[in-house]
């Protein structure tokens, strides 16, 4: 797995109807670190928050991992009143009036949210150790 940030210019073109939340964290410490972690890794976020709960949403593109058959995958962080909050589009899809349908690897979810976990883990250097196993939604 290969994530592509998506910087501010582009987050309109990249972004899909489709992401919905895989899990929600609640840890304001997690929160924190992990903000840092993004900004200090990729500068300003996607989008810039319109609200006190939110103050961050970094997007990302995937590479090197199977989502067909949409045409591509994205990756959502964010926080929502200080809980951590990651989204994807993997398992939906646009259908021809552009209304998000499920696709056959929709059941496979919570196993794509443990590989995004360990990627993020391994990449941003955060410790999921100390948490509690997130509920995946």
């Amino acid at each position: 797995m290969q994530l592509e940030f998506v910087p501010v210019q582009e987050f309109y073109f990249a972004i899909t109807l489709c992401v919905r939340t895989l899990t929600e964290i609640e840890s304001p410490a997690l929160v924190s670190q992990i903000k840092d972690q993004l900004a200090q890794t990729y500068g300003q976020a996607s989008t810039v928050a319109a609200a006190q709960q939110n103050t961050f949403n970094y997007v990302f593109r995937v590479h090197g991992y199977d989502y067909t058959p949409a045409e591509q995958l994205i990756v959502s962080i964010a926080d929502w009143n200080r809980t951590l909050r990651l989204g994807s589009d993997y398992g939906w899809t646009l259908d021809q009036q552009r209304k998000p349908k499920r696709t056959e690897k929709h059941s496979q979810r919570a196993e794509f949210l443990l590989e995004l976990q360990s990627h993020l883990q391994q990449n941003l250097r955060l410790d999921w150790s100390q948490l509690s196993t997130p509920e995946f939604c």
